[in-house]
Formats: C-alpha cells, sequence, structure tokens
C-alpha cells in the first residue's frame, strides 16, 4: 500500500522547496542555514532501513507527524513535493518507488526547522535544532561533528572535506590556519586554577587549609553567638542578618538558570557591606560641600540617596573589572542575583545599626518562614522593598540587556536606567517621609503608579521570571556543546506535543502576509513551545538533583556542580557567538561527568518518591513596643531589621546612623568598641568562607583505609556556611533508590511500533555502499549492516 501523497491543491515544486534549503542538490544553502540558529553534522551512514527509521524519530522527537520529500536532482524538479506521515514504512515505500537506482533526497520538516540531505553516496547531512540531530547523530554533537571532520582529514577526501568545511567542523585551510587567539584568563579564573591544582597536587595541603578554615569559622561563629546572647540589641541585628539570608535562599532557588555560586554572593554580601565606611564618610562631605549641614532634612534626599544608590553599584563593578571573563559567562538571573546580594550587604550594615541603636527595645515575633522576599520598610502608606530588592532590580535591567541584545537589540538597554529611576524613586520617597519632607506633584504621581512602592517586590519577581525565560531560550541555541541532563525528562510527551503544535502553525502561515504579522503569528507558535521547554529543563534538573540525593551526599554535591556548570557552559558559548573564547567549564570533563551520572542514577528502576522542602527558620520580623505609639518604619511580616523611630530622622541616612551608634558605644567604651569591630571582622571572615558544596565526605570504607586522612578531609565539609548543604544531604537519605523511575526511559511501545512499522526485505532494492578510501564500510551509531539496504 504506497502511503505517500501530495498537496491537493497548489502542490510545492520540488524546485520551490531545493531553491529555499539547497544550495545544490548535494549540498545545503548558507543562507537557509543562517536562520533560526540551526547547528549542521555531516555524518557518513548507509541507505537502509535503519537510517528511514532514525530519520522518522527525529521527526517524532521534534512533534511531527508529517514529512516534506523529494529528489533535489534538477530533472525532477517540476515533480510535486511528496507529503508522507512519519513512518518509516512510508519514507521506504516513497523511495522504492523512485526505482532502484540511487538518488539525492531530501527529508524536511513542514515548517522548513529541520532536515535531512541524504545523498546518493555515504554522505548524509542533518540540520535542525538539537533534540533533533542528537536523535541522528548521537547525544554528543561536538564530537560528531569533531568525528566527522577526523574522518575527511585522514581519508584525503575531497567530498568529505568539502562537507566538513561547508558545515563548520573544521577551519578553512591547511589545519595551522587558526589565527583566532583565545581571551587570556582573568585574576579569578587563575586564583581559581592555582586552587585546583592544590587540590590534585597536594590533598593533603589542601585539606589541612580547609580543616583550618572551618575551625576557625566556628570559632567566630562561636564569638559571634556569645555576643548576640550578651546583648538583647545584637539579638535583633542577628534577625536581619539571618532574614536577609533568606532573602538571598529564596532568590537563589527562584533562579533556575543561574551560574553564580553562593559563595561568591557571600563575598559580595561582605563587599556590599563595607561600602558603608565610604558611605558614611562621603554623604556629610557631599554635604557640605552641597552647603548643608548633616542633618539637613534635604540631605536625606538629595545626598543620601544618589550616593547609596551608586554606592552599592560599586561591588558589582568591582567583580567585572577582577573576574572580567566570568562575568561574561553570566546568565541574566546571574546580574540580579549579583545586585541582591551588594545592596544586602548594605541593607545589612544600615539596618543593623538601627536595630542596635532603636528605643524603646522592638519585641521579637515568630519568623515568616513563608514571606516573599522579606526585608521591606512600611511608613504610612509608603513601602520600601530594601537595598537588596532595589540593586537587584537595577542589575536585573543590566543581565537583560545583556544576555538578549543579540536577540532583541539594543534597545534592551533602555531598561537599566528605566529600572534605576524606579529604585530611586523608592528609596527618595521614603526618605523624604522619613524627614518629613513632601515630594513634588510629578514625583508623587510617579510613585503612585508603581504602587507607592507596594509593586516593587513583584516587578523584581517579574524580571526574573523573564530573565529565567531569557536564558533557558539563549541555552537552547548552543544546545550542541552542553552534554544532555541523564535520564529522560519528565513532561516531555507535553514538551513535543508543543514542538509539534509549533511546527504546523508556522508551515501554515501565509508566506504573502505583511512581515509584522507573519513575525508575530510565528513568535506566538513558538512561545507555548519556548515555555514548556523551560519548564521541563527546571523539572529535569529538579529530578535529577533529587534522584542523586538517594545516592548519598558525593553524588549530590558532585551533581549540583556539574547542573550549574552545564548553564554555565552554555552560556559562555552563546554570549561569546563568534568571538574566540575558552571553554570554561572545560567540556570534555563535563561529558565525562554526565556519562558516570547516567550510570549512576539511571541503574536501578523502582516505586517513584518525593521530599518535603525545608523551609529555614530564622528570628525575621520585629514589631516596636512601647506606649507611647510614636511613628515607626516597621518591617512588615518576615522583615528584616529592627522598627526604626521617624523622629530623629536618622534610620535611612547612613551618616547619622553612625553617630547614633557611636553614642550608643560610649557606655561601653573602650571595651565596645573592641567588641563591635571584632564582631563585624568575624562576620566578614565567616561571609568569605565555606560557603560551597563540600568536596570531601566521610565514607565507611575510607574511614576504614586511613581514619585519620578521613577525619582530617571531612573537617573541611563542616564550615558554617555549608550547613545547608549537609541538611539537602541528610534529606537525601530518607528517599528511596527507586526514585530513579523519573529518569527511565518510558517508550510509547505503539508509537515506536508505527515509527519502525514492518519493511518488507525481499522488495528492497540493493544498494551497497563502497566507502571513498575503498574499505569496510564506517561503523558508527546509526549504521546497521544487519538490516538490508535500500
Amino acid at each position: 500500500m504506497n502511503r505517500t501523497k501530495t498537496t491537493d491543491s497548489q502542490a510545492m515544486l520540488t524546485r520551490d522547496l531545493v531553491l529555499r534549503l539547497c544550495a545544490t542538490p548535494s549540498e545545503f544553502d548558507g543562507a537557509w542555514l543562517a536562520e533560526g540558529h540551526k547547528v549542521a553534522a555531516p555524518y557518513l551512514a548507509r541507505r537502509d532501513a535503519e537510517l528511514a527509521r532514525t530519520i522518522v524519530e527525529a521527526a517524532y522527537t521534534m512533534g511531527a507527524d508529517r514529512l516534506l520529500v523529494c529528489r533535489t536532482r534538477s530533472e525532477h524538479a517540476y515533480d510535486p513535493v511528496s507529503v508522507i506521515p512519519a513512518q518509516a514504512g512510508a519514507l521506504i515505500d516513497l523511495v522504492q518507488s523512485w526505482g532502484g537506482e540511487p538518488t539525492d533526497f531530501l527529508v524536511a520538516l513542514e515548517d522548513l526547522s529541520g532536515a535531512v540531505l541524504v545523498t546518493a553516496g555515504p554522505l548524509t547531512v542533518a540540520v535542525g535544532p538539537a533534540p533533533f540531530l542528537r536523535t541522528l547523530v548521537g547525544p554528543d554533537i561536538g564530537r560528531a561533528r569533531a568525528a566527522f571532520a577526523q574522518r575527511a582529514l585522514d581519508g584525503h577526501d575531497s567530498v568529505l572535506m568539502q562537507a566538513a568545511t561547508r558545515y563548520g567542523c573544521i577551519e578553512p585551510g591547511a589545519r595551522h590556519a587558526r589565527t583566532r587567539r583565545e581571551p587570556r584568563p582573568d585574576l579569578a579564573e587563575r586564583l581559581n586554577n592555582r586552587a585546583a591544582a592544590l587540590r590534585e597536587r597536594r590533598p593533603g595541603t589542601a585539606a589541612v587549609l580547609r580543616a583550618s578554615r572551618a575551625l576557625l569559622a566556628w570559632a567566630l561563629v562561636v564569638f559571634l553567638a556569645a555576643v548576640v546572647l550578651a546583648l538583647p540589641e545584637a539579638q535583633r541585628a542577628a534577625a536581619v542578618f539571618f532574614t536577609l539570608l533568606w532573602l538571598l535562599v529564596q532568590l537563589c532557588l527562584f533562579a533556575r538558570s543561574r551560574t553564580v555560586t553562593l559563595s561568591v554572593l557571600m563575598r559580595l554580601v561582605a563587599a556590599g557591606g563595607l561600602m558603608a565606611i565610604p558611605v558614611a564618610l562621603a554623604e556629610p562631605a557631599l554635604a557640605g560641600v552641597l552647603g548643608m549641614a548633616p542633618a539637613d532634612p534635604f540631605a536625606y534626599a538629595y545626598v543620601a540617596v544618589p550616593v547609596e544608590e551608586a554606592a552599592k553599584l560599586v561591588p558589582p563593578l568591582l567583580l567585572w573589572l577582577l573576574a572580567r571573563q566570568r562575568v561574561r559567562r553570566f546568565a541574566a538571573v546571574d546580574y540580579l542575583l549579583v545586585g541582591a546580594a551588594s545592596g544586602a550587604g548594605f541593607q545589612l550594615v544600615e539596618q543593623g545599626i538601627t536595630a542596635l541603636v532603636t528605643t524603646p527595645v522592638p519585641v521579637l515575633v515568630p519568623p515568616g518562614v513563608w514571606t516573599l522576599l522579606p526585608g521591606w520598610t512600611d511608613l504610612a502608606q509608603l513601602r520600601f522593598a530594601g537595598h537588596a530588592v532595589t540593586t537587584a532590580l537595577i542589575c536585573a535591567g543590566v543581565g537583560l540587556a545583556a544576555v538578549g541584545r543579540r536577540r532583541y537589540g539594543l534597545r534592551l538597554w533602555l531598561l537599566p536606567p528605566l529600572l534605576a529611576a524606579v529604585a530611586v524613586l523608592d528609596h527618595m520617597a521614603l526618605n523624604a517621609a522619613a524627614a518629613g519632607l513632601d515630594l513634588t506633584e510629578p514625583t508623587q504621581a510617579a510613585h503612585a503608579l508603581l504602587g507607592g512602592g507596594h509593586a516593587t517586590r513583584w516587578l523584581l519577581l517579574a524580571l526574573l521570571v523573564l530573565g529565567v525565560l531569557l536564558d533557558h531560550r539563549a541555552a537552547r541555541e548552543v544546545d550542541d556543546v552542553v552534554p544532555p541532563l541523564p535520564g529522560t525528562p519528565p513532561l516531555s510527551a507535553l514538551a513535543r506535543m508543543t514542538r509539534g503544535l509549533a511546527i504546523r502553525i508556522r508551515a501554515r502561515v501565509p508566506g504573502d502576509i505583511a512581515p509584522v504579522f507573519a513575525r508575530s503569528a510565528r513568535w506566538w507558535a513558538q512561545f507555548p513551545a519556548a515555555l514548556t521547554e523551560t519548564v521541563v529543563t527546571v523539572l529535569h534538573e529538579f529530578t535529577v538533583a533529587l534522584v542523586a540525593a538517594s545516592r548519598g551526599p558525593a553524588t549530590l554535591f558532585a551533581t549540583l556542580r556539574f547542573i550549574r556548570e552545564r548553564r554555565e557552559l552554555a552560556m559562555a558559548a552563546y554570549r561569546a557567538g563568534q568571538r574566540p573564547r575558552r571553554d570554561v567549564p572545560a567540556r570534555v570533563p563535563l561529558w565525562d561527568t554526565t556519562t558516570w551520572l547516567t550510570g549512576a542514577l539511571t541503574g536501578t528502576a523502582a516505586v517513584a518518591a518525593a521530599v518535603a522542602a525545608a523551609g529555614i527558620l530564622a528570628p525575621s520580623a520585629i514589631r516596636p513596643g512601647g506606649a507611647d505609639g510614636s511613628a515607626a518604619a516597621v518591617l512588615s511580616d518576615g522583615g528584616s531589621a529592627a522598627a526604626v523611630p521617624i523622629d530623629g530622622g536618622s534610620a535611612a541616612y547612613l551618616a547619622l546612623l553612625v553617630e547614633d551608634l557611636r553614642t550608643w558605644l560610649l557606655p561601653y567604651a573602650p571595651t565596645g568598641y573592641t567588641i563591635a569591630i571584632g564582631a563585624s571582622i568575624a562576620l566578614v571572615t565567616v561571609l568569605l568562607t565555606g560557603w560551597s558544596p563540600p568536596r570531601d565526605q566521610l565514607t565507611m570504607s575510607g574511614f576504614l583505609r586511613d581514619p585519620r586522612g578521613v577525619l582530617g578531609n571531612a573537617l573541611g565539609t563542616v564550615a558554617p556556611g555549608q550547613l545547608g548543604y549537609a541538611l539537602l544531604a541528610l534529606l537525601g537519605l530518607a528517599v528511596p533508590r527507586g526514585i530513579d523511575t523519573l529518569l527511565v526511559r518510558r517508550r510509547d511501545a505503539a508509537r515506536r511500533r508505527t515509527l519502525a512499522a514492518a519493511h518488507r526485505p525481499g522488495e528492497l532494492a540493493p544498494h551497497p555502499v563502497t566507502p571513498p578510501d575503498g574499505g569496510s564500510p564506517p561503523s558508527g551509531t546509526y549504521l546497521n549492516t544487519d538490516t538490508p539496504p535500500w
């Protein structure tokens, strides 16, 4: 039975399809390859039933239910293009109907987003998205392209050399013709390389250093705990720290495309806190230059706001100067997190001092674990979301512009100044109200449009979601560079369905409508697929981490590092574009890790289970005490600082807060100054050390062989900042090992039987392929010499 058909009315002619996709009967067109960020992968394959099956399976991966097939040679230019169902039997029947002579033919998806060009010889070229190509050439597309280039170079075959050069598998010219220079490592990369070399060459020395760091951090934590227990005011300052830490943890949990580590964020918290020193010195000096007294109410709005907002951006700028290559690998949400960390450090100092000097003593309330982005300040009808949120808002605009400018143009650079205006407006409204000043009518109107500051947190969350979507869409364009996650993603059927829907909608967009309507229609067709693939990727990463947690701490921590480094490699490839770059993180070790994880995480099949998320309990909100009922700026549920008396007006002005702190410390002098300085140094030291996933774990087998060495290594894994990772490892012990059924491939048996529809070996025309070098046919993933060739 012939399962092929042609279009009923105005059937597409072969010449129309070939002119759009091909430059010659056996080569794709360069202009078409450049559209839509396609990836080309030439490979060698026999023209047999196995090749037909893999082509159809690749179309099934994309959700396509129909294929366009035609012969590409000029004598068939006026033949109609055949539209066949995505079934191997239909493709084989069509090729058989052409006769026994080998010919070049093209198989394309309906919307022309992917195609396979099968030549009369052994050369086959696949072009399309990474999921389409992985079914044809294997999971590692880059390695398949490199293997094809190496075979072309070793065999000295002109056809293969031309294909390898045309599709970018090798550089044009000789092997030594590369003239592009890779960027040199920056200061941060050089330090990381030295640390990695120390861990490899002298593991004992590295273990001693980690253990010493952990012991020092715990000693400083004990000192800080003693100060907090001795002073009730210090307890309120500790509440500020834990609340801001919870805010950063929330942002990290929501930022499902981040590549920056928690240890880097904690260092930026320390840097943001240290920026309070120059701010406290600059504010009175600038007020004097402007002819104002340091306590002048106008200094609150016209001095404090611009100085503080600019100072909070200094740590991200220093990070760019010291780690420029690392910042070039940032995702969009990384900029947001960096800004939030810098702002949180400054907010920790400002509200921590406020908590110390505030009278009467505020009353602690139960912590608000489920409070979203805590740390805001309410004053009458106004709300200030906090320095962490406002600085994150500005840096989020920078991240969206830096990552999205290639796709959406330079107009995205209008976002940072607009978001900076929102942050300054919120800050100025609070400071003016605290000083008893009235905003001008235009300023009041603009602030009212933003909900009086109540909408700032929700705006940040919206930008965070946009950043995650943008990052995952950017990563899909370079999906051929990064290794895939182990196992089958959850909801893969839904992703396949949305991809197929997008293909069918794009294929039916009329070609004679206005370009703006055509672009809008294609965008609306692609948006559900992009959104679904982002959700599927996020769920896949979570599932991989969940299964890894059931395998023990070592597997869990290695998986967390692998997921983050995989995102970093994708962003490095995307943001570099055509510019020279280095594979940092290294690509080959990542592929070795994914091979190891695939075997470690998908080796057992059992029942599925789930893990309950654990909340972090920290004292986070303080309500004002006192019976006088004086106006106060109070942190809402889960806020991060103490109640702030407004009558003095120094709550949002760091220069006056420092004076208040000095007055508060006078009764404790000189011991109080020593304790305050020591506590500040201890807090900064704790923030700078021990916030990365542990590398060495205590195992029973290692303990029996070398108890002292294992115990010494284990000391380096219990720094204060690593308690969260230890908690995750403990929760992972409760996950049954059978959870890996979430990653085991579930095959739709009926659909697979349809795809691999029975072919009739006796009716296939034999066309054996002889390699150009005269040797045996190349063995590859999709070369099946047992099945009869076409």
